[in-house]
């Protein structure tokens, strides 16, 4: 559900990705009527020109385009934009969804949908984009982990360490919580909104791809601990 007195009011870019050029004229139709920008494109390669020349706040991308496939777009903006992405499916496969969010997808839809839904997502996710200056104000330190909420930014010891925005988000949570243990329905509240349409395994995504990042060794961490049958904590006893 959207809630009231929250919605994203226009001018965000909204770049919608798609062969199916009937489908992309009823989302442009849609979101324009809600008050966003809207650019198109037909196939891989004019979508990454124009994610780069542009940088639009949200890129609704279909997996199965001509040219460059949706999974290698995703892969080549996540290695240089932080841009939420909504990737639009025709398949009902799991392992889609799941490659989708391992290479960083915000989201995803499985075609049909219904473009008032594609719609309401959008808005959360660019709510959800949108930083709090109330809530970055200090900074969380856990051994010699140090979380900088003001300036978004997070070391390891002396080393800075790069994050997308949602796996800061999810570790900032964590670490101000920090001995605090918290299932992955309340992680999805949490982090990623009440209004989140998305599979409970991007928890999972997220805190794999954080303990990559984090951890001396990722398969044994010390850190970001899973609590069997429960959740996930950010230990404070360090």
């Amino acid at each position: 559900m959207i809630t009231e007195g929250v919605d994203i009011v226009s001018n965000e870019l909204v770049l919608v990705v798609d062969d199916e050029k009937t489908l992309v004229k009823a989302l442009t139709f849609n979101l324009e009527k809600e008050g966003f920008r809207v650019e198109q494109a037909f196939n891989g390669e004019e979508a990454l020109q124009k994610v780069f020349e542009l940088k639009p706040d949200v890129v609704v991308l279909d997996l199965m385009l001509p040219e460059v496939d949706g999974f290698d777009v995703c892969r080549q903006i996540r290695k240089k934009l932080d841009i939420p992405i909504i990737m639009l499916t025709a398949r009902s496969e799991d392992i889609d969804k799941v490659l989708g969010l391992e290479l960083g997808a915000d989201d995803y839809m499985t075609k049909p949908f219904n473009s008032r839904e594609l719609v309401a997502r959008i808005k959360a996710i660019l709510r959800r984009s949108t930083v709090r200056e109330e809530e970055a104000k200090k900074v969380v330190q856990v051994g010699n982990l140090q979380v900088d909420l003001l300036q978004h930014r997070a070391r390891v010891g002396d080393q800075e360490i790069s994050l997308t925005s949602k796996e800061f988000a999810l570790l900032s949570f964590l670490a101000t919580n920090a001995g605090n243990v918290y299932s992955r329905e309340q992680l999805l509240e949490q982090v990623w909104g009440y209004d989140y349409y998305g599979d409970v395994r991007t928890v999972d995504v997220h805190i794999r791809h954080l303990r990559e990042k984090i951890e001396k060794d990722p398969g044994n961490p010390d850190l970001l601990i899973t609590v069997w049958g429960t959740g996930y904590k950010v230990r404070e006893d360090l």
